[in-house]
């Protein structure tokens, strides 16, 4: 089957500039702002090699040309170039049909390690934070892994989709039952990557957070098999084709094989956004929507519910010089590298906690667009800072969680911080970082809980709230990116550190 010719997907674009980088030189260009209408995101990417082949698109038409111009320009001068088009543009001959404007950086000495990393994060199927130096500016961006379809069927209606899916370019997983339909899908250039034998044999399941899976048959014994097994993963899209009757016979057949109901729930149906579709390529369309417009919710709602909470109200006996988070780290106050971890994001929103007379902390803090709670309780330990914020954040509608960093550990990478989210799936409680089997900061509250969290007090942390819970996830951090600075020599250790990095 023809795939298409173009790339998009940061993943698919990245590894071309790789590619392009290793046998010369290459130009990555990078959407870094937007204003009104546009046709891509910022964060959204083009590779153009030294020859002029260009991979992904920034914008499109003659706005797309031009930057293949400046950027070949870029490769051969060395030097990095800022373009906009659109309003406030010096390129009148170019205008955006919408009125708006986009902001693009021509890089053509980028880091190669920062794109490798993104990269590997991408192929491991996690979301991946992208940083680029815009001028004076560090910009960050989060991509999510490409979307990836699961289809358990039989018939016109499972091949249809199969073949929809596959012409925009998701990777489409397509598991059939009868020779026929194998026949007949291989005769289509689909890939039949799986037979469906008998119920209580299924192929084996590599669902991920990133997968859709979607049932298109009908069938009593297989639809509890086959739904008992996606629900037992952490696909974010569940379906089954079929009537609303039929769904409503379909649940309470999965009733009978004792499934929670909140695992029932996640079963979608009838599925698609134009109902009762009779046409198999119509219904796949209909269907690939609704996936489509499930995953760009997912991707979207990463932080934009979640609160995030810097804990800098500590006293810093230990700390033998000043205050350890106004202390210089690779030319800059400590607390500023915790308080760039997620810059780049969309959060619900950023509330930092100072104590009485944390003047410069609160100045560095509002600087940085964090509101500030003081605690007037702060000499008695962080529970009454993690007790304020949870009561500050309880009157605030429209948070589903608080994430709780320290302003003291400098080195936790935001993509610690995005794995603590997607830790975080219906019905979990809390997740906390794990080091070397003890449980620390940073750490991810649901709102289910945020009571409990605001009766803490003194010196008692959320580690005896978290382990009192029932549905807890944890994630692993590597011990040196778990550093926490108490002292001048750890400080002066992690400015070696850093000198050496």
């Amino acid at each position: 089957m023809a795939t298409k010719s173009y790339l998009e997907h940061p993943e698919d674009v990245l590894d071309q500039w790789l590619t392009w980088s290793s046998q010369g030189a290459a130009c990555l260009a990078v959407v870094t702002a937007t204003e009104g209408g546009a046709v891509r995101a910022a964060g959204a990417l083009m590779a153009i090699s030294e020859l002029g082949d260009v991979a992904g698109y920034v914008s499109g038409g003659c706005i797309d040309a031009d930057v293949r111009l400046h950027a070949l320009d870029c490769i051969e001068s060395g030097q990095a170039k800022a373009l906009r088009y659109g309003a406030g543009s010096p390129f009148k001959d170019l205008p955006l049909p919408c009125g708006g404007a986009i902001e693009i950086a021509l890089l053509p000495s980028f880091e190669i390690d920062e794109a490798r990393r993104c990269l590997a994060r991408l192929r491991e199927r996690l979301p991946a934070r992208f940083e680029v130096s815009a001028g004076s500016r560090v910009l960050a961006f989060t991509y999510e892994p490409k979307l990836r379809l699961r289809i358990a069927g039989r018939g016109a209606d499972a091949i249809a989709l199969a073949e929809a899916a596959e012409s925009c370019g998701i990777e489409t997983q397509l598991a059939l039952r009868d020779d026929e339909d194998v026949a007949l899908a291989e005769a289509r250039g689909l890939k039949v990557s799986a037979r469906l034998g008998t119920p209580s044999s299924l192929p084996p399941m590599t669902d991920d957070a990133w997968t859709a899976f979607v049932l298109m048959f009908h069938d009593g014994d297989w639809e509890g098999a086959l739904l008992r097994q996606a629900l037992s993963g952490p696909a974010f899209y569940i379906g089954a084709v079929g009537s609303a009757r039929t769904h409503q016979r379909r649940r309470a057949h999965l009733r009978e094989l004792d499934l929670p109901e909140g695992q029932i729930e996640r079963v979608r149906g009838p599925i698609g956004l134009v109902p009762s579709m009779r046409n198999a390529s119509f219904l796949a369309i209909s269907v690939l929507a609704e996936i489509i417009e499930a995953y760009a919710m997912k991707a979207r709602t990463n932080f934009e519910t979640t609160a995030v909470v810097m804990l800098a109200a500590g006293q810093a006996r230990r700390f033998e010089h000043g205050d350890k988070l106004m202390a210089a780290l690779n030319g800059k106050p400590l607390i500023d590298h915790a308080l760039g971890s997620l810059s780049g994001e969309r959060v619900a929103r950023r509330l930092g906690v100072v104590g009485p007379g944390h003047d410069e902390r609160q100045r560095l803090l509002e600087a940085a667009g964090w509101q500030v709670l003081e605690n007037p309780h702060a000499v008695e330990g962080q529970g009454t800072s993690l007790a304020a914020a949870a009561r500050h954040l309880q009157s605030v509608p429209g948070i589903d969680a608080m994430l709780v960093m320290l302003a003291d550990m400098p080195n936790v990478p935001g993509d610690h911080l995005m794995a603590l989210r997607e830790a975080m799936e219906d019905g979990v409680e809390a997740v906390m970082t794990e080091v070397d089997g003890v449980l620390c900061p940073p750490a991810l509250f649901s709102r289910s809980v945020f009571s409990d969290l605001a009766q803490l007090g003194g010196d008692q942390g959320a580690r005896a709230l978290f382990e009192k819970l029932s549905n807890t996830r944890t994630v692993a951090l590597d011990a040196a990116l778990a550093v926490d600075v108490d002292t001048v020599a750890d400080l002066n250790a992690l400015c070696l550190e850093h000198a050496d990095g």
